[in-house]
C-alpha cells in the first residue's frame, strides 16, 4: 500500500481534511434520535426555548463528522494502526442545519514508539471550522502509524 508512514509526519504540518456537505435538519435529528436524544437536538420547537435558541447538532455528531473527514482524507491513505484515545475534545460553538464544516489536522508531535519499534506516535489537533472560519470542534489525539520499512526488508 502506498501512503504516509510515520516518517512523513512533521510537527507543524497542517493537512486539509476537506469539507463535509451542508448539514441538514433531518440529518441532525436522525443522528440525535439514535445517539443523543436531548430536546435541543431532536425537537426544533423545544430547541427554541433552550440556551441555543434553536436546533443544534449533537457534539458526538460533530465528532463523527470529523472522524469521517479524517479517515477519507488521511487515515485511509496512510499506514495507520489506530489510536490509544483522545486527550481532549472541545465543542466550541453549536453546529446548525446549513453549516458546512471543514476539517484540518495539525501535527503537534511525532516520535518513535518506545514500546513498539515498528510504530511511531503522532500527536495531533483535529479541528472542524464552520463556513465563517470559526472553530466548532477541536480534538487532541495520538495516533499510531507504521514506520517505513528498511529498503530491501
Amino acid at each position: 500500500m502506498d501512503g504516509r508512514y510515520f516518517e512523513d509526519f512533521r510537527p507543524g504540518e497542517v493537512i486539509d481534511l476537506g469539507t463535509y456537505p451542508e448539514l441538514t435538519e433531518s440529518e441532525i435529528i436522525s443522528f440525535a434520535l439514535q445517539w443523543d436524544p436531548q430536546p435541543f437536538h431532536v425537537d426544533p420547537e423545544a430547541a427554541k426555548e433552550s440556551i441555543f435558541g434553536g436546533l443544534i447538532a449533537s457534539g458526538w455528531h460533530t465528532g463523527a463528522i470529523a472522524m469521517r473527514l479524517l479517515v477519507d482524507a488521511l487515515l485511509s491513505k496512510s499506514h495507520s494502526q489506530g489510536s490509544p484515545g483522545l486527550d481532549q475534545i472541545r465543542f466550541h460553538r453549536p453546529v446548525r442545519a446549513g453549516d458546512r464544516l471543514t476539517g484540518r489536522y495539525t501535527v503537534l508531535e511525532a516520535e518513535p514508539s518506545a514500546k513498539r519499534p515498528r510504530l511511531g506516535k503522532v500527536m495531533s489537533r483535529i479541528e472542524l471550522l464552520n463556513e465563517r472560519g470559526e472553530a466548532v470542534l477541536s480534538i487532541v489525539s495520538t495516533g499510531f502509524f507504521d514506520r517505513r520499512p528498511e529498503p530491501g526488508a
